[in-house]
Order: C-alpha cells, then structure tokens, then sequence
C-alpha cells in the first residue's frame, strides 16, 4: 500500500491576519489524508491563533531531524529562506505559497492552494533547481548555517568610513572595492538585497554568480557577473577592525584578517513552479513592466 504524502510546513508566525491561508493550507492536506509535520514556531503559533484541528500533526525541532516528500513556505521570501535552510541538502522541493508583499520565491497566491494542493497530488507540477552558496572563512567557521540562498554580503558594521573589500577570483586579483560593502548574489538572488543597490536582474539556470557593489567610493566601479563555477575570496579591511558577514540576512561579526572563501555548494536548492509560469512573466507581474502607470490617474 503507498504511503500517504509527507508535507513539512514552515510558516510566517508574525501575521495573525494571514491564519486563514494556515487553515486553508491545513484543510486541503488533512482532506486528502496527508502526513503533515510543521515547525515548532508556526505549530505554537497555530495552537493559540486558530481553532484548526491539529490531531495527528507532528512538530519539527530545531535539530532539522526530519523527511518530508515537499516542504510548504507559507509566508515572504524571508520564510522561504528559512525553509531553504531548514531543508538544506535533503533534496526536498519546496512549495511556496505567498502571504507578504512581493514575493519573487513564492510561485503561488494564498487563493492558489486548494489548485495547487490538486496538481501536487496529480502530478502536475513543475520542479526548478537553484544554486546555492557556500560560504568559508580562513579561521574557523561561520556562527550560522554557512549556506545561502539568495546572497552573500560584507557590509561595514556601523555608520563609521567605508570597508576595503580585496576581491580575488580563482586566485587572480579582481580589484578592491573602496564601498559600504559588497554582494555575491545567485540568480535567485538577483531580485533581492542586489536589485536594490542596482545589481542586474539574472534569470534562473544562468550559470552565474553577481558581484555588486554598495555605495562604492567610485563611479567607475559597475556591478559583475562570473561563472558559478568560480571561487571568489575575499579579505576585509576596516577602520574599527571588524566588519559584517550577511549570509541570506543572518548577521554576524567577522574581524579583520581573516578571508571569506565563496563558491557554489554541494547541493542545489528545489522549488516547484507553475507548469505555465515562466521567470519572466513573473517579472512583468512583480515589477509591473511595461505598465504605463500615468494612464491610472
């Protein structure tokens, strides 16, 4: 006898006015007779905002101790990035229903879950790969999970002088970016912290990594695309002798002298898609192009 499906849900416990996409979700999976875990945090939260019925739901610790056939991000790209994090290497794609502002991880709407749940269960679903980044330092390790999504940033720690950021790829001197701090982005990435200091827009299964630049000292100084395949280190100078390591959002201090090594990690990330979508029609939906907005007053 086949096994019922195994869904792991990670959601956005900060909006109590999105619990009735929760307990759509939640009816559409139990309806079906669906294995559900959820996470901890979005589990208290459930218990005390819902009255939905949780009998039969395990819970997913933080030891990330779990299997699941899909994970579930019901909330914004930030839980999206939790849930990538939360399922690292396990090879599950990951389900993306969109309950914040924009969106651009997110493939589908809160009113999409009962189609979407149905295409699941029929098979009619598309999975896309996405790269992901690694991150080492010369000396010890990063404090957090060393892998991202989106980005990596250095970024200086306060309102003091720009960082000195000495960039090599493969070894070769690029150059050092006189800035208030510097991204590697993957193309997922591109429609995030990067687009917002002017980095370029990279489509899905480019092959490519970004190099942007914040607030550069320069105005000769332009944002850079490389190969994925290449090692970018980087090493630091900073007037207070210590500067910020953002890995998809997550902070920490890093001091001065030790060097940042960032290539593409091991695995790839797997997130399911519309069958009709496509990168770019999504592009036209989220930043409205082609809009002429004079004609709406």
């Amino acid at each position: 006898m086949k096994r019922p499906f195994r869904f792991a849900i990670f959601g956005n416990a900060f909006q109590p006015r999105k619990s009735l996409s929760a307990v759509q979700l939640m009816a559409s999976l139990q309806n079906r007779g669906a294995e559900i875990l959820v996470d901890n945090r979005f589990y208290k939260y459930l218990s005390e905002e819902t009255e939905m019925n949780l009998s039969g739901v395990a819970t997913i610790g933080e030891d990330e101790n779990f299997d699941a056939d899909i994970a579930i991000s019901l909330g914004g790209d930030g839980t999206f990035l939790e849930a990538g994090r939360r399922v690292g290497d396990k090879g599950i794609p990951i389900l993306g229903i969109n309950t914040g502002r924009l969106g651009f991880l997110s493939d589908f709407a809160a009113e999409d879950i009962e189609a979407v749940i149905g295409q699941i269960y029929a098979g009619e679903i598309r999975t896309e790969r996405r790269r992901v980044l690694g991150v080492e330092y010369s000396e010890g390790q990063p404090e957090g999970y060393p892998y991202a999504l989106n980005e990596v940033a250095v970024l200086k720690r306060d309102n003091s002088s720009m960082i000195s950021i000495r960039v090599a790829i493969n070894g070769e001197f690029l150059t050092t970016y006189q800035a208030d701090g510097l991204i590697i982005n993957t193309p997922t990435g591109s429609t995030g912290y990067a687009l917002s200091v002017g980095g370029p827009i990279i489509s899905p299964g480019s092959e490519t990594l970004g190099l942007v630049p914040v607030a550069p000292h320069s105005l000769n100084v332009r944002p850079l695309m490389i190969r994925d395949s290449q090692t970018v280190t980087l090493d630091v100078e900073s007037r207070n002798h210590n500067f910020l390591v953002a890995i998809d959002g997550r902070s920490e201090m890093c001091r001065e002298g030790v060097s940042l090594r960032i290539r593409r990690a091991p695995y790839d990330i797997l997130v399911l898609r519309r069958t009709d979508g496509s990168f770019f029609r999504t592009l036209r939906a989220k930043l409205m192009w082609g809009n002429d907005l004079r004609s709406q007053k």
